[in-house]
């Protein structure tokens, strides 16, 4: 899997994040860069150590499952992405998303954003992915998406958190069918 890939995963699994970095900033009356940084930095940091585990636990398995790979792959991807495009359409109330900071309120939204990644990095270890720079790309990114979103919740309001978690959705749907094509092709 090349740079460009990686990017485009860690950009689909930050739109989670960037939507709830939205949600916080709305929350805010005046937009610090405290609080860009405390959503970056939890964000980033989950984004980046849970891929990082379902890799380890993916390893595991590595040798048992290797030639379903690609279909493995394809299936934890389209099903996080089908997931995030469905959350992106309910017309369900949210939780409403307050202006607390403290590690009480920031852990669990940081945990609950980076689930999809402990899938996505479960399958990273079958397709062999180099994962030190996976999930330092995957953190680094979350973590400027969050700091990005937190300013534009400050600004425009939550408008825009439906789209980003369908176009997250929807890329990462596409790179599941982008690696089954490889594999038929390849």
């Amino acid at each position: 899997m090349g740079l460009w890939e990686l990017f485009v995963i860690a950009v689909g699994l930050s739109m989670d994040a960037f939507a709830v970095s939205i949600c916080k900033g709305l929350s805010v009356g005046k937009c610090t860069l405290k609080h860009m940084l405390v959503c970056g930095l939890y964000f980033g940091a989950f984004q980046a150590i849970m891929p990082f585990i379902g890799y380890l636990l993916g390893a595991q398995f590595d040798t048992l499952v290797s030639s379903l790979a690609p279909y493995i792959a394809f299936i934890l991807l389209a099903l996080i992405g089908i997931n995030m495009i469905r959350e992106s359409r309910s017309k369900d109330e949210e939780d409403e998303v307050n202006a607390d900071f403290s590690w009480r309120a920031m852990l669990p939204l940081a945990v609950a954003t980076s689930i999809d990644a402990l899938a996505v990095g479960v399958s990273f270890a079958f397709l062999q992915v180099n994962i030190l720079p996976a999930v330092c790309l995957i953190g680094l990114t979350t973590f400027v998406c969050s700091i990005i979103g937190v300013k534009i919740g400050s600004i425009f309001g939550d408008r825009y958190k439906a789209r980003a978690e369908f176009y997250g959705g929807l890329v990462l749907i596409v790179m599941g069918l982008k690696i089954l094509i490889e594999h038929f092709l390849g």
